[in-house]
């Protein structure tokens, strides 16, 4: 494929890629003629499989590889980045991938395509120069897993994607749906479905509000493993939605202790408080719009105690706070995250 005038040392094209599609492919050709060099941030990485991320990001990157052809597939360089549910981390991050592929010199060409207000990252990379595409084709990706997902017959559902998505794909996506993960995934999208149908005849689609309670004793952090679905299996901190008739503070400790029994009384939490954050990403839960009220709580205690899982938890654990990092991959929502905020798991500001 020839390369245009101008010449840029690296073209970039952010996005999910779950799955990958026809308008992916319009935005990664269009790349590949304005640089030498593409490099392709593959967002929400290291995050638990979901019904909006069903695929790591190896595997996305697998799946656009093979619909390339080697020639330009050479020319692709991928580097994964995590969901901060922080913009300025998220955007700081980018750049120094970015960098670390092309230089730190490096003339670079920013492709995208605004598609909603879900775009509005493109904005968040002045120093690139910016160019926007029309979009390619009626191709939305979760048009594309809502028919996959709801599949009777797989065939014919492939059939009905085949203009959406290149032929690797839907051999991708036949073959995936042979793994373990997708019957899972399959039954999570029910229930979503059927839990975002109760609200349905609502005037306006509604906010949720919730609460959650980071413990931390002896350099360990309580955690429990979620029994039901959404989420089940993954880990969590102890939380729930706020009841009507609740204070913010006493549903955290109502939640804690129906969830895990932990053995403190609610007047020593509340002098353990040290922070208490909101966290509001539009996006961070599958459920619809939610927004958490974070409770970090530090016991300053040398021994452990006792908790016991109850509720709607499978399990209520103590756990080394230096395994917390080895464990991203297997957290509800964006729990590691609020982690990752009170502890600094990641290591960055």
């Amino acid at each position: 494929m020839p390369i245009l005038t101008p010449q840029y040392d690296a073209a970039v094209v952010i996005g999910r890629f779950q799955p990958v599609h026809n308008g992916h492919l319009h935005l990664l050709h269009h790349a590949l003629e304005r640089a030498a060099m593409v490099i392709v941030v593959l967002g929400s990485a290291f995050h638990a499989r979901n019904t909006k991320n069903p695929f790591t990001w190896e595997e996305r990157a697998a799946m656009i590889a093979g619909a390339m052809p080697p020639g330009q597939r050479e020319r692709l360089r991928f580097v994964a980045t995590r969901d901060y549910y922080d913009d300025r981390r998220w955007s700081a991050e980018v750049r120094r991938q970015v960098a670390a592929e092309a230089g730190s010199q490096a003339r670079v060409l920013l492709v995208g395509h605004f598609k909603d207000a879900s775009s509005y990252y493109l904005r968040h990379f002045p120093q690139w120069q910016l160019e926007t595409l029309e979009r390619a084709g009626d191709i939305d990706a979760t048009d594309i897993r809502q028919v996959w997902f709801e599949a009777d017959d797989l065939e014919v559902s492939l059939d009905v994607l085949a203009p959406m998505v290149p032929p690797s794909v839907r051999h991708y996506l036949r073959a995936w749906s042979l793994l373990p993960h997708y019957a899972a995934l399959v039954e999570e999208h029910r229930q979503l479905r059927k839990y975002q149908a109760a609200w349905a005849a609502a005037p306006y689609p509604p906010v949720f509000t919730t609460v959650d309670a980071v413990i931390r004793a002896a350099d360990h952090v309580l955690l429990v493993q979620r029994k039901g679905f959404p989420g089940r299996g993954l880990w969590a901190i102890p939380g729930g939605f706020l009841d009507q008739r609740e204070r913010l503070m006493q549903a955290a400790l109502r939640e804690l202790a129906e969830e895990t029994n932990l053995a403190v009384l609610d007047v020593t939490l509340e002098e353990a408080l040290v922070d208490v954050k909101i966290f509001d990403h539009p996006d961070r839960s599958a459920r619809g719009r939610t927004i958490t009220h974070a409770y970090y709580f530090d016991l300053r205690l040398e021994h452990l105690p006792e908790v016991e899982a109850a509720d709607d938890a499978a399990q209520a654990v103590w756990t080394p706070i230096d395994q917390l990092a080895a464990m991203e991959a297997s957290f509800f929502d964006d729990h590691f995250h609020i982690l990752d905020t009170f502890l600094n798991l990641t290591g960055t500001d």
